[in-house]
């Protein structure tokens, strides 16, 4: 028998077994048409796309573990038959292996043909379980019974014997087939182990013309404002030369402020002047209104030298919307826009100051090459005549040189190389941007499966969307796409440094450290080529769910995906409401009636209008099957009781604009859930909306985060903590925000396992409630909010694991920080706004014995008298909105590990500070410190910050500066 034949009854088998555990009425008509469409499969012989079987087989697999969860309501029907879903358990973990191999080795069409209709099935079959135990689960009780007996009655003992057999032989065939295939098509990348921040974007070449750009704008000038046009083709490097010049130190040194904002094809104003607020200002900003923002923005820089950057401007009607806010004193500001359109460039730059872009030269392409494929490694003579042909037929763009380096450079064998030439050789046209396009597809190619799942995912944002990293993250857990390991959240970082290695996605902002990346993008040319592959529909298909009117009625219908244009509101809200991810399933194995799409639905995500909950709430019902339910633009008043129903939900983002939000106890019947989100409107500090959980929320076992402006957590209902619990959050990883007076240690026991907890709370009755933390032996990262707590007095009461902390409107005394210093393995200090209470620091102990990171935001802080022994190991000092802080102590130059002192929105005198510690190292013969100053405070500010909130322990503050 051949190989797909023995695959093909192994799958049959699962689903033979699924219909025995789940025989309801209907569903054996339905095996029947599994049965039929086999044979189908088996006659195809021609039809050559690659793609996955993996992920719909991985998924299946989830599924069928999740029914086995302690904490599943299938636990008390399954009891008797527990042994033998074990069993089917484990031959589908067995054959997702299987598979996995099977997709590496495969370079066959014939195979490849296979393997789509492997996958279509596995979809299938995993859609009829999840709409079977749906109905079971959400049945009365007189029906579940009835049902429970059709559940027990049959045990598919012969087939078990039939399938050991066929296992068998299949696991033999598998044995030939690793002697058959050693070479692959699509490779594992293993990514560097490096700390991620050394490898950083850097460029490679131009740098001439970054050179040029820098005089030009620091140049001694006092006109109007210079508007600098950088041209050139998609690719060609315009972001990443800009994105020099603009972190350039001499440019930060020269200018007041520093604005970005990305415009892009379809440009949104509202968006562009709330990114340019929000680096001229800082924080949120809440308004609506285009002309109040216009208007902000112009104030805001009004007087000051400043350098703003538009990035990707495709219209001259984006640049004549917004140029009228930027004041036109004559005092040498500056404008970089990048575009495509030379149109936009004559437009709007000043004459004679345009930039044309070129494409590289071979030595700049072979360098930008090497310094990706290679990095540090050195460069054996063998590759080196391949790897200046192959950056040659890159015809010098910059995009396609790097994503095919990228791809090479986990790959050191000649044969590799030769094959990527000979690809990148047969994908030259004449059309430079269907060159890359081409170029691009390549590399999407060498992709293994999970990783092409994960990169299509971004094609479900707007282009030039800068995410979340662990938005994104989360998203991928719950939508299946990673392997099931029990550290979820390691292997989406793992995929994502991989993709980042790749140079398909770019890392656009890190955390403070530097060892994560905390938002990421991708090339709009990349996210061109997943719009392109989503609309295949071999992974998922995209669909848009829109507001239609007829005949005075309103109701939300499903229609082909759109891309994402920012259109007038009132248009908008006519279309795109939310955006649908939809399982593929095999044509003849569909059904006909009219939720055929809604049951195939497993994901939804609002757009950008705030509507009213009530335009989904009553359709939510017939999504059975979601697994991911993004609401954060529809405001609710109370917890819709429709998502109870969403029992497969692993991803559930809300937002609530009411000051109390309470969850139903029937909250556990969402046992799959991983991620729990719930946004409010946010004041200073101050969070408007306060979720109250009933005890049943420890029921949801899967439970990975919770992330809500503050919540009550109930203690956990096993009784005492000494007596053992069977309930417990055991894979919870973060919590943001627990409210203070929920920090009992019946609550610490029962979230033990997580790694990082935001505190927020106002007073407790408890003296000595944090002393409770000690218990969290996992916890690295710890936040404190607007906490009027009684600290620990020892540093002994915090978990010796703790690596972060941040503290805000905490009001502590800076003598509680001796305390803090005794942390055995703090690396990162944040003291924030209102942190500390006084005006002077002055550390008495010799502690921070691990601290690597600094930060300081304090409006009062005057004084501060430190040495060396205070920070042995300080490798970056940053000092925000000290208004009033004069000097950094000249002991810092002994620090030895002192990298960089980086200053934001303080006076002159702290800088001049900074450069005589800069001096000093000099003298003493160190590497000089970096120092980065931005946004300084050159006039005498009058500072008033009045916090009452009924709280005695909070005065109001008065100061002149």
């Amino acid at each position: 028998m051949s190989f797909c034949f023995y695959i093909l009854i192994f799958v049959c088998f699962i689903v033979f077994c699924c219909s025995h555990l789940l025989l309801l009425p209907n569903f054996l008509p339905v095996f029947t048409n599994i049965i039929e469409s086999f044979q189908v499969i088996i006659a195809k012989a021609n039809v050559n796309i690659v793609v996955m079987a993996h992920a719909s087989v991985a998924s299946l697999t989830r599924t069928i573990e999740s029914l086995l969860t302690s904490n599943s309501p299938m636990q008390s029907l399954i009891c008797d038959h527990r042994e033998e879903i074990c069993d089917l358990n484990e031959k589908t973990s067995s054959l997702e292996v299987f598979v996995k191999k099977f997709e590496k080795n495969n370079v066959s069409g014939e195979m490849t043909d296979f393997e789509v209709e492997v996958k279509q099935v596995a979809n299938f079959v995993e859609h009829t379980i999840q709409l079977r135990v749906t109905e079971v689960v959400l049945a009365n009780d007189e029906n579940l019974r009835e049902k429970a007996h059709w559940w027990l009655s049959d045990s598919p003992q012969q087939v078990e014997e039939g399938i050991d057999r066929i296992w068998k032989e299949s696991t033999e065939i598998q044995d030939k087939g690793k002697q058959a295939s050693k070479e692959s098509t699509v490779q594992e990348f293993h990514s560097s182990s490096k700390d991620i921040r050394n490898v950083e974007n850097n460029m490679v070449g131009r740098d001439d013309q970054r050179k040029l750009l820098v005089e030009d704008l620091t140049r001694s000038y006092s006109g109007e404002p210079k508007v600098i046009p950088i041209v050139g083709m998609g690719g060609i490097g315009k972001t990443t030369l800009v994105n020099e010049v603009y972190n350039d130190a001499c440019i930060r040194s020269h200018f007041d402020v520093c604005a970005w904002a990305t415009v892009s094809q379809q440009h949104n104003v509202k968006e562009i002047l709330l990114s340019l607020l929000r680096s001229t200002k800082g924080g949120t900003i809440d308004m609506n209104d285009e002309a109040e923002l216009a208007s902000m923005l112009q104030k805001s820089l009004k007087g000051k030298r400043y350098l703003i950057v538009l990035d990707d401007m495709w219209k001259t009607e984006a640049w004549d919307a917004v140029r009228l806010c930027f004041p036109s004193q004559n005092n040498g500001s500056g404008i970089l826009l990048t575009t495509r359109n030379t149109e936009v460039a004559h437009d709007a730059g000043t004459e004679n100051l345009s930039l044309q872009m070129d494409l590289m030269g071979p030595n700049e392409s072979w360098n930008l090459f090497k310094s990706v494929a290679f990095a540090n490694e050195a460069l054996p003579s063998e590759l080196e005549t391949i790897g200046k042909r192959i950056a040659e037929k890159c015809h010098g763009l910059p995009l396609t040189i790097v994503v095919v380096a990228g791809l090479l450079k986990s790959k050191r064998a000649i044969e590799d190389w030769k094959s990527v030439a000979k690809n990148v050789k047969s994908l030259v046209t004449n059309d430079p941007d269907e060159r890359c396009s081409r170029v691009l597809g390549l590399s999407y190619n060498h992709l293994t499966s999970d990783l092409k799942a994960c990169l299509l995912h971004f094609g479900i944002f707007r282009e030039d969307s800068e995410i979340p990293v662990k938005k994104l993250m989360r998203s991928w857990m719950a939508e299946g796409f990673l392997k099931l390991e029990n550290d979820l959240e390691g292997e989406a970082e793992k995929c994502l440094q991989e993709l980042v290695d790749r140079c398909l996605v770019l890392a656009c902002k890190k955390s403070i450290d530097g060892t994560k990346i905390r938002s990421c993008k991708v090339h709009d040319l990349i996210h061109d080529l997943c719009v392109r592959e989503i609309q295949r529909e071999n992974i998922f298909i995209m669909n848009d769910i829109v507001l239609e009117f007829d005949s005075g009625w309103t109701y939300l219908s499903m229609q082909k995906m759109q891309p994402f244009k920012c259109r007038t509101k009132i248009d908008y809200c006519h279309r795109g409401l939310f955006r649908a991810l939809l399982t593929p399933v095999h044509r003849q194995l569909r059904d006909h009636d009219s939720n055929d799409l809604l049951k195939q639905t497993h994901s939804i995500f609002s757009s950008f209008c705030n509507l009213p909950i009530n335009f989904l709430k009553s359709e939510l019902i017939h999504f059975k099957l979601l697994k991911v339910l993004e609401l954060r633009y529809i405001e609710i008043d109370h917890f819709p009781v429709e998502i109870l129903s969403l029992i497969w939900l692993r991803y559930l983002s809300l937002l609530c604009h009411e000051e109390n939000l309470d969850i139903p106890p029937e909250i556990c019947r969402l046992w799959n859930l991983q991620t729990f989100i719930v946004q409010g409107q946010q004041t200073y500090i101050v969070p408007s909306v306060l979720v109250t959980f009933p005890e049943e929320i420890w029921g949801l076992m899967q439970l990975r985060h919770l992330k809500l402006p503050r919540f009550n957590l109930p203690d956990c209902p096993s009784g005492s903590v000494n007596k053992g619990r069977h309930l417990d959050f055991s894979n919870l990883q973060t919590i943001s925000y627990l409210s203070l007076d929920c920090c009992t240690k019946e609550v610490i026991m029962g979230i033990q396992n997580v790694k990082e907890l935001g505190i927020r709370g106002y007073e407790t009755d408890s003296n000595s409630i944090l002393n409770n933390l000690v218990h969290l032996q996992q916890l690295e990262k710890l936040s404190f909010i607007f906490c009027f707590a009684h600290f620990p007095a020892s540093a002994k009461a915090f978990p010796a694991t703790l690596k972060k902390l941040k503290l805000e409107s905490t009001f502590l005394s800076w003598l509680y920080l001796d305390i803090i210093a005794e942390l055995p393995n703090l690396e990162v200090l944040k003291l924030m706004g209102f942190a500390c209470d006084g005006e002077e620091w002055t550390p008495n102990v010799r502690g921070f014995t691990r601290l690597k990171i600094l930060l300081i935001e304090d409006y009062f802080l005057e004084y501060w008298n430190a040495t060396d022994d205070n920070f042995p190991v300080l490798e970056r000092l940053v000092l925000n909105k000290c208004h009033n802080l004069k000097e950094i102590p000249i002991e810092f130059a002994e620090i030895h590990t002192l990298q960089l002192i980086e200053l934001t929105r303080c006076l002159p005198k702290l800088g001049e500070s900074a450069a005589r510690i800069q001096k000093e190292q000099e003298d003493l013969g160190n590497n000089p410190v970096d120092v980065l100053i931005s946004d300084l405070c050159k006039y005498i500010v009058f500072i008033k910050v009045t916090l009452c909130f009924s709280f005695p322990q909070v005065r109001s503050y008065t100061k002149v500066i």
